[in-house]
């Protein structure tokens, strides 16, 4: 009897792009949650006009180009690249810098150099560090964890400052706003203080900034999740944090006074969503094990030495799209042997 076959592969794929997103969207779940449990309504209010605006721009740009966006739209990826440039950015931001970023990450980053799989650079990461460079200033209206703001907002309240700009009851904003525990942490080692005169600030929890200690644990068992399910190797969230905790181990033991301590490092900013959510990004990064493994460590590396030298209190944007720019060189140096293959040719 005849069996008419297909050519290879006879197996079945069974990790789709939409299973792949969806897990990444569960994964960021805890963390978005401790997000707003601690900063307030307006992280979900970024990331509901991120979602939207991401989602419209893809579907425009696949219409655009003949194709069907209702197939396209169904992988997750947008929304994905929505919800990490959401968390990024500040509770309070208005609608169009929200939008402005989203646009920017899903039209020029990624749909300009062919959608999904030919993107060279991590679009949330680019939306991100296209505001940070534009707006400056509205990048940088943190507000405090709910259970040390001495004026926190409220559902309503929110929503006008979201979307009008007004504060209530004529509330100025540097009332509402405050520094990150990064940005204080940089400001006041630069006013020569040490670091046990600077920890004594409310911002400060037991070993990173407070609040922002209890979101990096969140995303971490978010990252665990994405681990357990086979979704992201161990290479790169190892590197990262690995690599971010050495290297601020040995500056934090060299002088603890000026330096602070790698717990802080790791659970103060972004690093730990970077480890698991960003820098594992599959299009922009690297294929090999070892590739992976010098990818994440690099970019621990200058994250560190972004936020101890550089202009900016966190280093991950940064970190990861400069070593976006690394990627193919480091796949290339470090692909495996091709089976069969001599390893003196």
């Amino acid at each position: 009897m005849k069996f008419e076959l297909d050519t290879s592969p006879h197996l079945q794929p069974t990790a789709s792009v939409h299973r792949v997103m969806l897990h990444v969207l569960l994964g960021l779940i805890p963390g978005a949650i401790a997000m707003i449990w601690f900063f307030g309504w307006g992280v979900w209010f970024n990331i509901v006009i991120a979602i939207v605006t991401a989602t419209g721009a893809e579907a425009m740009m696949i219409r655009s180009r003949g194709g069907d966006a209702r197939a396209t739209l169904h992988d997750l990826s947008a929304v994905v690249t929505a919800v990490l440039l959401a968390l990024a950015l500040p509770p309070l931001a208005p609608w169009w810098l929200t939008v402005t970023g989203s646009l920017f990450a899903i039209i020029i980053t990624k749909q300009l150099f062919g959608g999904l799989g030919f993107n060279p650079f991590n679009p949330a990461m680019a939306g991100y560090a296209a505001l940070l460079i534009s707006f400056p200033r509205e990048m940088t209206q943190w507000i405090p964890p709910s259970m040390i703001a001495e004026h926190p907002l409220g559902l309503w309240d929110t929503l006008v400052v979201t979307f009008a700009g007004s504060l209530p009851d004529q509330l100025p904003w540097d009332a509402v706003t405050a520094a990150t525990p990064l940005d204080l942490m940089k400001t006041r080692l630069g006013l020569m203080d040490t670091i046990g005169e600077i920890r004594s600030n409310i911002l400060f929890g037991d070993f990173g900034g407070r609040g922002w200690e209890w979101v990096g644990n969140w995303f971490f068992v978010g990252g665990l999740w994405l681990l357990y399910k086979r979704i992201i190797t161990w290479h790169i969230p190892v590197a990262v944090l690995g690599s971010l905790f050495t290297i601020s181990l040995l500056f934090y033991l060299t002088n603890p006074d000026a330096h602070p301590t790698p717990l802080f490092h790791i659970f103060s900013g972004g690093a730990v969503v970077c480890a698991f959510f960003i820098a594992t990004d599959p299009v922009s990064g690297c294929a090999s094990a070892k590739g992976r493994l010098l990818f994440g460590a690099c970019v621990g590396i200058l994250i560190f030495v972004i936020r101890t030298w550089g202009g900016y209190p966190d280093g991950v944007a940064f970190a990861v799209l400069l070593m976006n720019l690394a990627a193919p060189s480091i796949d290339y140096f470090t692909r495996p042997r091709v089976f069969g293959e001599d390893r003196g040719s």
